[in-house]
């Protein structure tokens, strides 16, 4: 065989084995190959097929630079930020090239529009050097192929975040579905007593609570508590506080022993990381008695006629101190037709466009405005204006509000 025919014998089997890989690789993307066979898959027809004795493949992964490979060499010198961000084309590296890159002879870049995806550092071309070596003639093979396996797997990786993404969302949705069954359904709305109460989480679940009990037939018993932070820890420690308030409320003899008692449970299980504040009262709907303790929480607004009355009295907020300084057990007499809303600091604090807070001279006129409608009239009307105040801007905390009329 002549040397001509030799040479276009050897051009179709390079070019065969170009195509042959070229169809396997798609046909194991088709496949759902894993990263590691994809890998795999590359790396053969590199060592193998086209001779090559050293690599080093770097990737983008999300905002880092990731090493997928590397063979015949020390890997851990070169930094793609440093020695290889430059570089925009293939490039045959000279013998007074950066001394980290000496061990390589051509560098491969990747690029997305003009975005670098991912550097192949080649070397040791089956022992001939880089100028004679046949390897040259299929550097843009090996880049296209290189782009091929990179964004094949940059694809797997974020086919399996969308799908955790989708997975947390839905467990937050469950999650979010299940704290709304902590909130009591059914408030009453009598000759005697009439509540209304609205709960919007900065998050799909939030550390904001409402809570309203009927402890016997003429005593009920309700409670405003904010924890500290935002999301799933914040609503798991909620959730804990609920169940030790319900859990306590009928046992202990007085509000000052149950927050006492509610204090020991949230360091407990909170460790100070994170503390609760809370508003717990009890009414006594035949006597008009209303015995109530602050825990640090905004004072809720008592109206009277057109007067209002901030509620403070208490102690320091639950879940700070292993013994609480003091416990002020407030008792009031409530007048008829009195309105009492409690609130948690996500609805006067909430801020407009000029990051000034809606605070609570809007608070009181929201509710002095709707005075004479029914409470759920009123919880509306404070939404609304508080809607109307921020405008397009969002929401920076869990907002609770919780509305009684006294009759």
């Amino acid at each position: 065989m002549s040397p001509q025919s030799k040479n276009i014998k050897k051009r179709l089997q390079l070019g065969k084995l170009k195509l042959d890989t070229l169809l396997e690789v798609t046909k194991g993307i088709n496949n759902n190959l894993s990263k590691n066979d994809l890998l795999n898959l590359y790396k053969t027809v590199l060592l193998d097929e086209l001779k090559i004795g050293k690599l080093l493949l770097f990737s983008f992964n999300k905002k880092e630079w990731t090493k997928e490979l590397c063979l015949g060499t020390n890997c851990n010198e070169i930094n793609v930020e440093k020695d290889l961000l430059e570089i925009t084309e293939i490039e045959v590296l000279s013998n007074d090239a950066n001394k980290k890159l000496k061990p390589f002879d051509v560098i491969v870049p990747v690029f997305h529009k003009s975005e670098p995806l991912a550097y192949l550092l080649l070397g040791d071309f089956d022992g001939e050097k880089i100028e004679v070596s046949p390897i040259i003639k299929h550097l843009t093979f090996i880049q296209t192929l290189t782009n091929i396996i990179i964004v094949a797997v940059e694809n797997k990786r974020l086919y399996k975040e969308n799908l955790e993404q989708i997975a947390i969302k839905k467990e937050m949705e469950l999650a979010s579905e299940m704290q709304t069954m902590l909130f009591p359904k059914n408030l009453p709305n009598n000759d005697e007593i009439e509540v209304s109460a609205n709960y919007n989480p900065h998050q799909l679940v939030g550390g904001d609570y409402y809570d309203f009990i009927v402890l016997n037939r003429d005593e009920v018993a309700f409670c405003i508590a904010d924890v500290s932070g935002k999301g799933v820890p914040a609503a798991l420690l909620m959730s804990n506080f609920q169940a030790s308030l319900r859990a306590l409320i009928k046992r202990t003899s007085s509000l000052s022993e149950l927050v006492i008692e509610l204090n020991k449970n949230i360091l407990a299980n909170a460790n100070r990381e994170k503390f609760i504040t809370a508003f717990i009262g009890k009414y006594n709907l035949q006597t008009r008695n209303l015995q109530f303790i602050n825990a640090g929480h905004n004072p809720p607004l008592l109206l009277v006629g057109h007067r209002f009355k901030q509620l403070f009295d208490g102690c320091t907020v639950l879940g700070v101190f292993d013994n609480l300084p003091s416990v002020t057990e407030k008792n009031i007499t409530i007048p008829k037709d009195a309105i009492l809303t409690c609130y948690t600091d996500g609805v006067v604090e909430q801020t407009n466009s000029k990051n000034e807070e809606f605070g609570m001279e809007n608070l009181e006129l929201a509710i002095l405005q709707n005075k004479d409608n029914s409470t759920e009239k009123i919880v509306d009307a404070i939404i609304n204006k508080l809607d109307d105040y921020k405008k397009e801007v969002e929401y920076k905390d869990d907002i609770a509000l919780l509305c009684l009329r006294l009759k």
